[in-house]
């Protein structure tokens, strides 16, 4: 088989360490989408695509369309890049996503001196490496943020409190990998990792993972879940083809997901899907984001979590994952 990677860093620990498995008897080549806008001559077998950039979507959509599977699809890693059209599907598909407001830009929105309810979680509403993810209390908080950011499209989630540590949550495939980190919004800030082990996670959290992977037709994908009390889980963010850097498992995961989407078997290579309906209540909060963005909200509480074992691979206990809060706004000024 050849596998092809789309990315600028084929060195990442992930991809080099799954290539280092697969290389004894398939061939694995790596694409710069800097440098390749093409791919002459026969296509690989398969490609995983771990880059979001325009270049990386455009040459994975010309590989498409010679009839190469993409690990994920150049539709599905699009529309992790745009927090509206995630909190969109995510509610259409039933998921407990935290609820979403598009507001236009941030000037805009602080301009129009709307009563503000507070405290609200505000984001890039492009999902990216280095973007704004902000608790805002009052409107002088908001002002001083806008001051910073003018131009920069924004959604906005109501704060949910909560214990101030995030659930990262990865598949690939079916199979789920876990740790838990404080949120960048906490008191303490953005925390390291810490391992944790999916046989540990609440009842029907490892089966919602899988539920959005499936709504949004992702192979390699990260969930990012607070606990909103009593083991309920909340959405915060969905990214496609994060790094799951130290998870041990994950390399032979990958290799394996490769070679079987390589013979034709799995999720077609279709764009994100969606079915069932959204749930209803105020909105929510987001949490810290793996991968190029981050999206976070966090409640106070400085304490870790109860202790974690390390490990790889595992399936949580068996449980539906079902419709939960959130709602979605749209608009170019609007208040939350």
């Amino acid at each position: 088989m050849r596998i092809g990677l789309i990315t600028p860093e084929p060195g990442h620990p992930l991809l080099a360490a799954a290539a280092a498995l697969l290389a004894p008897g398939h061939t694995v080549e790596a694409l710069d989408p800097a440098a390749a806008a093409e791919v002459p001559g026969p296509v690989a077998d398969v490609y995983l695509l771990k880059s979001r950039t325009p270049r990386a979507l455009e040459l994975a959509r010309h590989l498409e369309g010679r009839g190469a599977p993409v690990v994920n699809t150049a539709a599905a890693t699009a529309l992790c890049q745009d927090r509206t059209a995630m909190a969109e599907l995510a509610l259409r598909a039933g998921l407990p996503f935290a609820g979403t407001r598009t507001v236009g830009s941030l000037s805009a929105w602080a301009a129009a001196g709307a009563p503000l309810r507070c405290p609200v979680v505000v984001k890039s509403r492009r999902s990216r490496r280095g973007d704004l993810v902000a608790r805002v209390d009052d409107a002088a908080g908001l002002r001083e943020l806008a001051a910073r950011w003018p131009e920069e499209p924004v959604v906005v989630q109501d704060f949910a409190p909560n214990s101030g540590w995030d659930h990262k949550l990865w598949a690939i495939g079916d199979q789920v990998f876990a740790a838990v980190r404080r949120s960048e919004l906490s008191p303490g800030g953005r925390g390291p990792n810490l391992p944790s082990a999916p046989s540990e996670l609440p009842a029907g959290w490892a089966d919602l993972v899988r539920a959005a992977g499936e709504a949004f037709a992702l192979d390699v994908f990260g969930v990012d879940i607070i606990d909103a009390g009593g083991g309920e889980p909340l959405i915060v963010d969905v990214n496609a083809f994060p790094g799951l850097r130290g998870q041990p498992g994950a390399p032979e995961a990958l290799a394996a997901l490769a070679l079987r989407r390589a013979a034709g078997m799995g999720r077609a290579g279709t764009g994100s899907v969606g079915s069932g309906s959204a749930g209803s209540g105020s909105a929510s909060t987001g949490s810290a984001s793996t991968g190029s963005g981050g999206s976070g909200s966090a409640g106070p509480g400085s304490a870790g979590p109860g202790s974690a074992g390390t490990g790889s691979a595992g399936t949580g206990s068996v449980g539906p994952g079902s419709a939960g809060p959130g709602r979605v706004g749209s608009g170019s000024v609007a208040a939350p």
